[in-house]
């Protein structure tokens, strides 16, 4: 009778293959002390001390001990087949289901649509333990007939009959492969990938290709079974010194290869050494080996015929990595010369009982094929492991014969100047979803270069900043690589400057330089300080629109970067302009504003006693503080207040900087720096982009270089790139003014940190704008109420799987040994603690504090009690500075000519429209008033009537008569403005904002041009002052007045103005004299209150002599915005009084001469429509007490113009100056149209006369 005990002694030792020492080891420990031993062993010593049930030997396996889970369903072990599962009825018709709208095609040209590579996320797999596996017994299929004969007749000869196949391997490729899967590791998360992990992975898929190399044979009561194990557990020789110094075999397995990819096998095995390392090994880790990998290369062998034990199919030899013997004695140069590889030897050695020899022949060959690339080895390994490249692929050598007379110099050059365009398609840039990245233009065979290449040397002129040396082109790749195709793309030789293009080299061909463990620190606290006030809002303020920065937390550290360089350079301000996406959390993280008062704008406290205006959302408004770099320097920093147009701030932005700029006075180094954020979308779809763009190199508008960054979260509201935007980036429409563009990996932050201070530096070398493109995403919707997954379910599957910024750098860190865990956990917990300190007290709270400023501060306008009558010798100096030019200059002779009509007409009268404009702008510039005035042909003027600036006919030069009045003057800046009305009218505002003592105009070329800049008018100049206290004094002068030029040259749109008047916003005039126009300048200029003023200026009145104005009105008198008619001598007789506005006036006085109702009919112009001059006109009105015939006559349609605004307030207005005046008003005007005027000219005329005769008769 056989011994329970010892069958199952000799099972475990079958079992347990090479460890059979390990388990008679643990079992003596068990027997004298088993408290000595792990709980495990314990248990397995327990169970094999149990008696053990008979067994079938042809139908029943002896279960393998393994750790488990829950029970597997015992595999069939009978030769017959199992039962195929019975197959569904199909129904007798198919439905046809609905065609659906096909996906956006990704385009090679365009952007590529997220969730459209594969849905692999970007994030690196977590490094996790192996679990448990479920139990699940091999199948046993006895032998019969001639196979069971021909293994007895092995088992006659040998206990383990086996046979060894050999096989040298080129590993030239591997070890090409494996550099560069270590340099992008050593960049991220820090570890190294050995040649033992590339060919086990080989192993594993040869093995899942041959899966009868996994077989194993068995002899149970005296039948042999061909044993089929159910999964690959692969045994690893490991050679580990014990306590007492001497050496030990041990073979723990990894268990379930066939279901792990690469990066899980590195982490499995990784694990299973460390285990054995420590002792720590578990009965499981040995149980069920299939098959094992010994690596005696490593201590120099070659070659090895390792023992193949019992249970298992084959074991495979790994030799030495070294050059065939017949080459090791020649130089490195020859042997690169001839193209020799490395080889190691592969000893395949096999129970030949259930395994042949082509079999095995077939095995080695297919770990062959994987060594040097084939079936996507590789490609699968870099994609497991994020690497955002493809592998290199295994090409024979190429003889220069083949490639003519180009030499492979030449061709190394060609590859650098392609890395350079093109590396940037390579970069890593995507934090949300993995792709392998190709263009064919960087492949090796590309530009005639193979593997057989990469350890020959080239000169490499000025590349890496070391030039006349010769490097292997294998450390030229990696550079190159290292430059452009990690986590930042840059794109920089569509720059026609040299010295930029090579500047940008310098910073980038350089070998990488890790930064202190002080500086991972303070990047993971504003990361820590952006995602933990995130969460805080989040879970504080459930549902509340906020618009968060999660998943582009980066942004907080490249503003921190950008601000910190500004600190230490001395520049005196950063000017923020940014969207709503994650303003507060800029506000409170960048600009210092007060996370108590955050807090408050979410819990909505509200005072009445404070509020003024209508107020904004919370993310639209501004701030101001001072930011503190590391070295203890200060910077002050704000950012505007905007409205939920997107990028309708960035002019704003440029115009406030330019504004301080100019009262600072221009230095070389453009102390004040904006700072602009876009949104990826609006970036590339919102035409005052480009326009704020082009601003930036013209005089009119330069700022001395801005950085822009996009926030890229790849989504638009709803809409997904390939649907928003033709170009590749987002960023391709700034190419159009050269600035060096840099795409970077948001989950990189600190390549985002390196990248803010390449473009500070670069602002500060060259003032230009610099463009980043913040590759990240959005964690939620479009706001936190919006369900994004409705859109995009691709995209927010991939988000689902992410990792915060924050735990991902972490982690990094971590791996890469920078910081200890303690560290990172420390800097989060003490930030936390202060938000719920900040929030607690807020909660606590009794008393609602002061407001909070809405915007930034600007300075008050400083108004002057000063009338706005001159002297004759001011006029006097302005008369002659028009008629003195430089030495030399030579002017046009007709230019001339007009300018001494100016002068002539100063000096006697009558002064036309644009010689009045023009003294009023001398007489500020005289009293130290700066005057600035820029807009489309300005300087000669549309029509030909102001020539502010003259040009020399021979050499182009310009002068300016009104800067050379007087040494002390105030400064004057006349300019003609790039054909935009968006962004320059934007600019023009954000300029007066912070510029309150100058006048600054902006003049379109005609009037309803300015329909091109409604949203700067309505978000801005209407509503600035009421939603954020931010007040402007821009004038826009809009050419108006009826001529018979067509719908659109005729209309300023007034109707549109008077639209959005109200609380005194602004005021809307349409002055008819020149000396009307020059008092309202000088007034605007003086007054103590700060509001734009839409001028109704002319176009035929420029030149109208009943317009023009003799001298004394210019020395004397004031601004009157209701003018009475001079020509009434007794206003008893009058019977009429006509209202009107502007040009019309002088038409309505020829008409009525020629009527003869000279005397009968008052013409009363309005120099102001709005505010609403009601005293001013309630006085002349009263000097008519008989008249009841009131009529407003304008030459605009009916529905247009300011006829519905007056019928509807002007009656109330002079009701509340004179009680008991019932002011009944008549309109006169063109009949209602949808155009502003008639195309025809004759048309206009009979239209024009019938209106005449209707105003000034019954």
């Amino acid at each position: 009778m056989a011994d329970p005990q010892q069958d199952q002694k000799s099972h475990a030792g079958t079992e347990f293959g090479a460890n059979d020492w390990l388990i008679d080891e643990m079992r003596e420990r068990y027997q004298s002390d088993p408290g000595s031993i792990d709980p495990t062993w314990i248990s397995f010593f327990r169970r094999e001390g149990a008696a053990t049930p008979a067994a079938d030997p042809v139908t029943t396996a002896v279960p393998a001990p393994r750790a488990t889970t829950a029970a597997a369903p015992r595999p069939a072990t009978t030769g017959t087949p199992a039962s195929p599962a019975p197959q569904p009825v199909a129904p007798t018709s198919t439905p046809v289901a609905p065609a659906s709208e096909p996906s956006p095609e990704a385009r090679t040209e365009g952007p590529l649509a997220p969730g459209s590579g594969g849905g692999v996320s970007a994030d690196r797999p977590r490094s996790q333990p192996q679990t448990a596996r479920e139990t699940a017994e091999p199948t046993r299929i006895p032998l019969r007939g001639a196979p069971a004969r021909t293994a007895q007749n092995m088992d006659v000869s040998l206990t383990v009959p086996t046979a060894t196949s050999v096989r040298d391997v080129p590993m030239k490729l591997a070890i090409d492969q494996r550099q560069m899967i270590n340099q992008h590791l050593a960049r991220t998360t820090g570890g190294k990938v050995s040649f033992t992990h590339l060919i086990g992975w080989a192993m594993v898929l040869a093995l899942k290709a041959h899966p009868e190399m996994n077989n194993a044979y068995e002899v149970s009561e005296g039948r042999g079974f061909l044993v089929v194990p159910p999964s690959i557990n692969l045994g690893l020789a490991i050679d580990s010194r014990k306590a007492d110094g001497t050496r030990q075999l041990l073979v723990p397995n990894i268990k379930g290869c066939e279901d792990l990819d690469f990066a899980g096998f590195w982490q499995a095995y990784e694990a299973v050494v460390a285990k054995a390392r420590q002792g720590k090994l578990e009965v499981a880790d040995f149980a069920g080996t299939t098959a094992s990998l010994t690596n005696p290369g490593g201590i120099g062998t070659n070659h090895s015929v390792p023992r193949l034990m019992t249970g298992q199919g084959v074991i495979l030899g790994v030799g030495s990595i070294d050059y065939p013997p017949e080459f090791q004695g020649a130089s490195s140069t020859r042997i690169n010369q001839l193209a020799v590889s490395k080889v190691t030897t592969l000893t395949s050695t096999y129970d030949h009982r259930v395994i042949q020899g082509a079999l095995s022949g077939e095995f080695l060959g297919y770990i062959h094929q994987l060594l040097i690339g084939q079936h996507g080895f590789y490609d699968d390994i870099f994609a497991s492991l994020r690497v955002p490249y493809t592998p290199m692929r295994w090409a024979n050598d190429v003889s220069d014969e083949k490639l003519g007379a180009i030499p492979r110099s030449a061709r190394v050059f060609s590859l650098i100047n392609a890395y350079r365009q093109l590396g940037h398609y390579l970069a890593d840039i995507d934090p949300l979803e993995y792709r392998q990245r190709s263009h064919p233009d960087l492949e090796l065979t590309k530009h005639g270069l193979t593997i057989w290449d990469l350890d020959r040397e080239f000169p490499v002129g000025t590349f890496g900043g070391i030039g006349g040396r010769v490097l292997p082109l294998r450390d030229i790749l990696g550079m190159l690589r290292d430059s452009y195709c990690r986590t930042v793309g840059v794109e920089y030789m569509h720059i026609t400057d040299d010295a930029q293009r090579s500047w940008i080299q310098e910073r980038f061909e350089r070998p990488f330089a890790p930064w202190p463990r002080e500086e991972h620190l303070r990047i993971l606290e504003k990361l820590n300080e952006a995602e933990v006030f995130e969460t805080f809002l989040q879970t504080k303020f459930v549902g509340q629109k906020r618009f968060s920065l999660e998943g582009g937390e980066s942004t907080i550290v490249f503003l921190d970067e950008v601000c910190e360089r500004a600190a230490d350079d001395a520049i005196e301000e950063v000017v923020i302009g940014m969207p709503h996406r994650g303003r507060l959390n800029v506000l409170a993280n960048i600009v210092g504003k007060s996370y108590a008062q955050i807090f408050r704008e979410f819990q909505g406290s509200y005072d009445a006693r404070i509020a003024r205006g209508s107020g904004d959302v919370k993310y639209h408004l501004g701030s101001e503080g001072e930011f503190t770099a590391v070295s203890g320097r200060k910077v002050k920093t704000s950012v505007a207040a905007n409205p939920s147009h997107l990028e309708a701030v960035d002019p704003v932005v440029e115009g406030i900087v330019r504004a301080k700029i100019d009262q600072i006075g221009k230095r070389p180094d453009w102390p004040i720096m904006a700072v602009l954020l876009h949104g990826d979308a609006a970036f590339s779809g919102q035409g005052v982009v480009y326009e704020t763009l082009q601003m930036s190199q013209l005089r009119a508008y330069k700022t001395g270089g801005t950085i822009h960054l996009v926030v890229n979260n790849q989504v638009g509201f709803t809409t997904a790139p390939v649907e928003s935007r033709s170009s590749v980036y987002c960023t391709d429409v700034a190419k159009a003014v050269q600035p060096p563009i840099f795409h970077v990996n948001g989950d990189d932050p600190e390549a985002v940190a390196r990248i803010a201070q390449i473009a500070f530096d670069y602002r500060q070398r060259f003032n230009k704008d610099v463009v980043v493109d913040l590759v990240c995403y959005r964690r939620r919707g479009h706001n936190e109420g919006d369900d994004p997954s409705f859109t995009q379910p691709l995209m927010y599957d991939l988000i689902e799987q992410k990792r915060s910024t924050r735990k991902l750098y972490t982690e990094a860190l971590i791996g890469r040994g920078d910081i200890s865990t303690a560290d990172a956990e420390e800097v989060l917990a003490h930030f936390r603690e202060r938000l719920e300190g900040v929030f607690r007290e807020v909660r606590e709270a009794v008393d609602t504090p002061e407001d909070e400023p809405k915007a930034p501060y600007y300075p008050a306008k400083l108004g002057a009690d000063k009338g706005t009558a001159i002297t004759a010798e001011l006029m006097e100096a302005v008369a002659k500075v028009h008629v003195t030019f430089p030495e030399g200059f030579t002017a046009h002779p007709k230019v001339a000519a007009q300018l001494e009509r100016r002068a002539e007409s100063i000096r006697t009268g009558p002064i036309d429209w644009a010689t009045a404009e023009l003294l009023a702008f001398g007489s500020l510039l005289l009293e130290g008033r700066p005057v600035r005035l820029v807009g489309q042909d300005t300087r000669r003027g549309t029509f030909s009537q102001r020539f502010a600036a003259a040009i020399d006919r021979v050499t182009n030069r310009a002068y300016v008569p009104l800067k050379h009045l007087a040494p002390e003057q105030g400064a004057f800046h006349v300019f003609d403005s790039l054909l935009s009305e968006y962004a320059a009218m934007g600019f023009e505002y954000g300029y007066s904002v912070a510029a309150p003592d100058a006048l600054v105009l902006w003049e379109a070329q005609f009037g309803d041009f300015a329909n091109g800049g409604q949203t700067i008018s309505d978000e801005f100049i209407a509503a600035g002052n009421a939603k954020w206290t931010q007040k402007s004094g821009v004038v826009l002068l809009l050419p108006h007045g009826y001529e018979g030029q067509g719908p659109d040259h005729s209309s300023a749109r007034i109707e549109r103005w008077l639209t959005l008047c109200s609380e005194g916003a602004l005021a809307v005039c349409q002055p008819s004299t020149a000396a009307s126009y020059f008092h309202l300048l000088r007034t605007h200029a003086y007054v103590n209150w700060h509001r734009p003023v839409v001028i109704a200026t002319p176009k035929s009145m420029l030149r109208s002599k009943a317009a023009a104005s003799p001298v004394e009105e210019f020395t004397s008198g004031s601004w009157r915005p209701a003018q009475g008619d001079p020509t009434i001598t007794d206003p008893a007789g009058v019977k009429r009084v006509l209202l009107c506005s502007g040009k019309i006036r002088w038409e309505l006085v020829e008409a009525r001469a020629r009527a003869g109702l000279d005397g009968q009919v008052a013409i009363v112009p309005l120099e102001r429509l709005y505010p609403i001059p009601a005293a001013e006109l309630a006085a002349e009105l009263a000097r008519y007490p008989q008249v009841s015939d009131v009529r407003w006559v304008q030459d605009e349609p009916e529905n247009q113009g300011a006829w519905w605004f007056l019928q509807l307030h002007l009656a109330p207005a002079i009701a509340a100056q004179l009680p008991g005046y019932d002011l009944r008003l008549t309109g006169i005007t063109r009949p209602a149209a949808s155009a502003p005027s008639v195309g025809s000219v004759k048309l206009h005329l009979a239209q024009e006369a019938e209106l005449l005769e209707r105003a000034l008769t019954d």
